[in-house]
C-alpha cells in the first residue's frame, strides 16, 4: 500500500519548535502565559483587527460572539446552509433556531440576494433575527458588501465564520474583520494550526473584554473566587499559542503552496470533461485552503462518489463538499430560504488533497487515479 495522502495535514517547521521550547524553558506550561498575549497581538496585526482573543476552538469563539450579541432562547439566527455543523451548533447551544440561507454560484457562499429577501420578509412580520452568521468557505470570502448592507439596513449584527478563510481577501480587506465579530479556527487541518484552537476578533473592545471574562470561568475581580455569571473554560493554552506564533509567520508561504496545488490540479485536469473547479470570485484572493471541484457524471463518466472511493482505494483521502445543514437530520425541522444550489454542490462536489506539504509526486498520484476512474467505470 502506498503512503497515505491526507486531505489537509498539519505542516510544522522549526519556528514552531523554537517558540514551544521557550514555553518549556520558561515553565509557562500553565494554561495562560506570554505566548497567548503575543499571539493575540500578532494575529490582530496580521488581519487588521483592533482586538483579538485566543480561544480553545473556533466553535468556542462563535459561541461567545453569539452570546454577547444577545442570542438567547426563542431567537432566530440566519446562517449559511453550506457549512460544517460547528457553525450552527452554537446557535442551538444558546436555545436559538437557525434559519438556513442558500449559496450563490460565484463563490459558493451565502447568497446576498436571498439574505436580503429573508430579512425584508421578517421585517414585514416584525420578526427580525438576532444575528446573521456568514461562512467563508474553503478559503474564499463571501460577497460581504451586499451582505453587510442588508444587515445594516435592518440593524442586525453580522458574525463572520472565517474558520476556513484565513489568508483570503475581500476587496483588499480581510474576511472576518468586517462584521461585529469574526472567528477563525486553528484546527489541525486548517491553513495554519495550533493543534486545536481559535480566535475571536472584533472592533468592539467591550465585547472582546467580556468574552475574555466568560472564557476564564467568568471570574469577577476579587482575591477569592467570585462569580456573577456563568462562564466557560475556553482559553487557548500558552504551549498551543507558541505553536500558533510560529505558524503565523509562514501564513503567506502556506497560502502560496495551496494555491500552487490548485494550479497543478487545474493544469493537469484541464482537458478532462465534466470537471469544474470552485471559481475564484472577482472580489478577492482565494487561498485554496481546499481545492474543490464539481463532477458532472454524464460528461465525466462517473459520479463524485465513484471518484472518492477510487482515491480511497489508493490510500488517498478526499471528501465530499459539506452536506448542507438543512439536509442534516439534527437540523431538518428548521426553516430555510432556497437550498438547491447547496444541494447540487454537495451532490457533485469533491475536496481534493490540498495540504501545503504535498509533493509534486503526491499531486500527480491524485491526478492519475482521477483520470483512470471513467475508464474503470466503463468496464
Amino acid at each position: 500500500m502506498s503512503q497515505r495522502i491526507y486531505l489537509s495535514s498539519p505542516h510544522m517547521g522549526s519556528l514552531e519548535r523554537g517558540f514551544v521550547d521557550d514555553a518549556f524553558t520558561s515553565n509557562w506550561i500553565a494554561p495562560l502565559g506570554p505566548h497567548v498575549d503575543a499571539f493575540q497581538t500578532e494575529f490582530a496585526h496580521c488581519v487588521g483587527a483592533p482586538h483579538a482573543l485566543a480561544l480553545s476552538s473556533g466553535t468556542a469563539a462563535l459561541h461567545l460572539a453569539l452570546q454577547l450579541l444577545g442570542v438567547s432562547p426563542g431567537d432566530e439566527v440566519l446562517v449559511s446552509t453550506l457549512t460544517f455543523s460547528a457553525t450552527v451548533n452554537p446557535i442551538r447551544y444558546l436555545g436559538a433556531s437557525p434559519v438556513f440561507i442558500d449559496s450563490e454560484r460565484t463563490s459558493w457562499n451565502m447568497d446576498p440576494a436571498l439574505l436580503s429577501e429573508e430579512l425584508e420578509a421578517r421585517a414585514r412580520r416584525g420578526r427580525l433575527p438576532r444575528a446573521v452568521v456568514v461562512v467563508h468557505l474553503y478559503g474564499q470570502s463571501a460577497d460581504l458588501d451586499p451582505i453587510l448592507a442588508a444587515c445594516d439596513r435592518y440593524g442586525v449584527p453580522l458574525v463572520e465564520d472565517a474558520a476556513e478563510a484565513l489568508g483570503s481577501t475581500y476587496k483588499g480587506r480581510v474576511p472576518g474583520t468586517l462584521g461585529r465579530a469574526g472567528i477563525y479556527s486553528f484546527n489541525g487541518n486548517k491553513i495554519i494550526t495550533t493543534s486545536s484552537g481559535g480566535m475571536l476578533v472584533s472592533p468592539d473592545e467591550g465585547l472582546v473584554r467580556h468574552a475574555l471574562k466568560l472564557s476564564t470561568q467568568a471570574r469577577d475581580p476579587a482575591p477569592h473566587y467570585e462569580h456573577s455569571e456563568i462562564g466557560y473554560n475556553y482559553r487557548l493554552s500558552n504551549v498551543l499559542a507558541a505553536i500558533g506564533r510560529g505558524q503565523l509567520r509562514v501564513l503567506e508561504d502556506r497560502v502560496a503552496a495551496r494555491r500552487r496545488n490548485y494550479e497543478f490540479y487545474a493544469r493537469a485536469l484541464a482537458g478532462v470533461p465534466g470537471l469544474t473547479f470552485m471559481p475564484e470570485a472577482p472580489w478577492g484572493r482565494h487561498t485554496r485552503w481546499l481545492t474543490t471541484l464539481t463532477i458532472d457524471p454524464a460528461r465525466f463518466g462517473a459520479d463524485r462518489e465513484a471518484v472518492r472511493v477510487a482515491l480511497e482505494r489508493e490510500n488517498i483521502e478526499a471528501r465530499p463538499v459539506w452536506k448542507p445543514m438543512h439536509l442534516q437530520p439534527v437540523f431538518a425541522a428548521f426553516e430555510r430560504r432556497g437550498g438547491g444550489v447547496a444541494e447540487e454542490l454537495f451532490q457533485n462536489g469533491l475536496c481534493l488533497p490540498s495540504g501545503s506539504n504535498l509533493t509534486p509526486d503526491d499531486l500527480a498520484r491524485v491526478v492519475e487515479v482521477m483520470k483512470a476512474v471513467p475508464h474503470r467505470s466503463r468496464r
